[in-house]
């Protein structure tokens, strides 16, 4: 079943047909991934260990190497995420915030794929 196009900070949208739009493939993985590195653990009553929870880092003091082996292990978890090769993580501090670079390799497609974000307050 695909879940429905949806990605963290913006709004539903609407396919071609007015309908809600569904994602498929690697966009599917790449919200999939995104939803698991933004959730705080916690925020989901039956799975209470889902999730990285970087937004809770951002005003921490900034560690590089603890923060991309969170990201790296939350990836671990996640199907969308092919294992080996392990993905390449990418972080830098921005000014009050963090901002990450991930390459990894689809699980759907076996093709690379890449995810950029950026968390400031």
């Amino acid at each position: 079943m695909s879940d429905l196009s949806h990605l963290w900070g913006s709004d539903l949208a609407l396919g071609p047909t007015g309908d809600l739009a569904l994602a498929f493939g690697t966009d599917e993985g790449r919200q999939r991934v995104l939803r698991r590195l933004l959730t705080n653990p916690g925020d989901y009553l039956w799975q209470p260990t889902y999730g990285a929870g970087l937004p809770q880092k951002i005003g921490q003091p900034f560690a590089v190497a603890p923060i991309g082996a969170l990201i790296r292990t939350q990836m671990a978890l996640e199907p969308a995420v092919v294992r080996n090769p392990e993905p390449a993580v990418t972080v830098t501090e921005v000014t009050n915030g963090l901002s990450a670079t991930i390459a990894y390799i689809d699980a759907a497609t076996d093709q690379p794929a890449s995810l950029s974000f950026s968390l400031t307050p």
